[in-house]
């Protein structure tokens, strides 16, 4: 998970699996009376907590707002909800997304059902996007020479397999074996990829072998389609 979401900033958690799914931020500064702000983020606070949100209120006043964005996008957080000055003068908060790093403006009056609805789009995006990924990166190959190619662009391969162990065994060795001659010949001019190949698991939902097809590896008669990725 934190490999397939994560980014350049830190962790993006799914909301049905971050323990904390909302944090809210009071904007304020040395001007301001703290007072509204932190008395009407309680009252969203109770509110999320009846509702189920696993919310986390972060009125802690030895840190600056920004410090807290950076300390909350590091740990994943889905959503942060800002309240300032003016969103308070509006009635509304400005709530930012984690994983798009979308912001929007959002009515004090729609949050009970508005933000319920955000962490499942939320939801469904990351899944949508991390599906779509996975897809685009398995490849299908029939011999040695493409699974190695397909391999080596960092891909997912889905192979014709005889399904015997010892074949497995090989086929890792061999993959190992032919990444390391790659790395001597690239020598420091280029980034090779390393690792062994290994199974990952033979897929219920594939296309039907074709007639007389051969493993990928060993050449026997194929059994089934196996899906192969690198173990680094």
């Amino acid at each position: 998970m934190i490999m397939i979401h994560g980014d350049n900033k830190g962790l993006v958690l799914p909301p049905r699996v971050a323990q904390t799914q909302v944090v809210l931020v009071p904007i304020v500064y040395k001007e301001d009376d703290p007072a509204s702000i932190n008395n009407k983020l309680e009252e969203i606070y109770k509110q999320f907590k009846e509702a189920g949100v696993r919310t986390f209120y972060d009125d802690r006043d030895n840190y600056n707002p920004g410090w807290k964005f950076n300390h909350w996008e590091v740990k994943g957080v889905p959503i942060r909800i800002e309240l300032g000055k003016k969103d308070f003068e509006n009635q509304e908060v400005r709530v930012v997304r984690r994983d798009t790093g979308a912001k929007q403006q959002m009515k004090w009056d729609q949050l009970a059902t508005g933000i319920p609805h955000l962490l499942e789009e939320i939801q469904g995006d990351m899944y949508r996007k991390a599906e779509k990924e996975r897809d685009e990166h398995i490849k299908e190959t029939e011999n040695w020479e493409q699974f190695m190619d397909c391999l080596n662009q960092k891909n997912l391969c889905l192979a014709p397999w005889c399904e015997d162990s010892e074949c497995e065994i090989k086929a890792k060795d061999r993959s190992k074996e032919e990444s390391l001659k790659l790395i001597e010949q690239a020598g420091e001019e280029e980034e090779v990829l390393t690792g062994a190949a290994k199974t990952l698991c033979i897929p219920f939902d594939q296309t039907p072998l074709k007639e007389g097809a051969k493993c990928f590896h060993c050449g026997k008669d194929a059994k089934t389609k196996a899906l192969w990725g690198r173990s680094y």
